[in-house]
């Protein structure tokens, strides 16, 4: 439905801290050239928390129109706020947007009925499917096995990022789940691991610095070659750990800054990456690039 290679798709800024829509049309295209069958817009690297409403929605333009149907773009409209969540969720689809993805309700920390009721809800809003984003050393809250089994009852709720971090947790989720249930890695030094043990693909930072070597590891794992995935994965290694030495998205996003064009700073609270942290990431993706 949405592709194998997924890219958390950063969002970049001007000097002065304004959303660089021309750079974001850009970037989008670069990241669908390097592989990625699908963009999540305004997620967690997208440093979501600090977007006005409106620079969500003219994200999603953005991207939309820079893609096309080369790619699925996702428009990540969770927040702790169900009345917020359905109304951005409208205008995501409105947008153009081909998908949704909903992260667990941070901060208040609701109970597991409490997240069958929100994440249906936003489900209900449109006609779009829906991912769910269950990374709980963020939110502060799992969504258990049990809830996502009851969530994937639901007709368009057809998917999980897992950024639980735990291969154990993604085997009684692939055993509890129904065969067309994908389940996503969300985070890249578990991408092989949990594809290991059923999981469909990767929804990835890592391929905003190296989608090529993404795209071969996720493929040969998808077919069986299980050498050459492996190859792939510990040859990424450096570069899946550099690119979280800080919070998610700081050292991305300064890779791209040295690497690629410049996306700016993260906003506040988020700063700049460390000199060695920038170091780290030249580094590897020297490495990735001899793969």
């Amino acid at each position: 439905m949405f592709g194998r290679l997924l890219t958390a798709m950063i969002t970049p800024f001007t000097d002065e801290g304004e959303v660089d829509f021309g750079r974001a049309w850009r970037l989008a295209r670069y990241l669908v050239d390097q592989g990625s069958d699908g963009l999540v817009v305004t997620g967690t690297t997208g440093e979501s928390p600090t977007l006005t409403t409106d620079e969500k929605v003219a994200l999603y333009r953005t991207v939309v129109e820079a893609v096309g149907t080369r790619a699925t773009v996702v428009a990540g409209t969770g927040t702790y706020d169900t009345r917020e969540s359905v109304d951005l969720s409208a205008r995501a689809a409105e947008s153009g947007c081909g998908a949704l993805m909903a992260v667990t309700p941070y901060y208040s920390r609701p109970p597991q009925p409490g997240l069958v009721a929100h994440f249906s809800a936003i489900a209900e809003s449109t006609d779009l499917p829906v991912i769910l984003y269950n990374i709980p050393r963020r939110t502060g809250r799992l969504i258990e096995v049990g809830t996502l089994a009851a969530l994937a009852e639901h007709p368009k709720i057809v998917a999980v990022k897992d950024a639980v971090d735990d291969v154990a947790f993604t085997i009684a989720s692939r055993a509890a789940l129904p065969d067309d249930f994908l389940i996503y890695s969300g985070s890249d030094k578990f991408t092989l691991p949990q594809m290991s043990v059923g999981a469909y693909g990767v929804i990835s930072v890592v391929s905003h610095l190296a989608g090529p070597q993404v795209r071969r590891m996720v493929d040969a794992a998808a077919t069986g070659d299980l050498a050459e995935a492996q190859r792939l994965h510990f040859g990424l290694l450096p570069l899946f750990e550099a690119c979280f030495v800080e919070p998610n998205p700081i050292p991305v996003k300064a890779g791209l800054n040295a690497l690629w064009e410049p996306v700016g700073s993260p906003r506040l609270p988020l700063v700049e990456a460390s000199p060695e942290t920038v170091q780290l990431i030249k580094e590897a993706v020297g490495d990735a690039q001899r793969l």
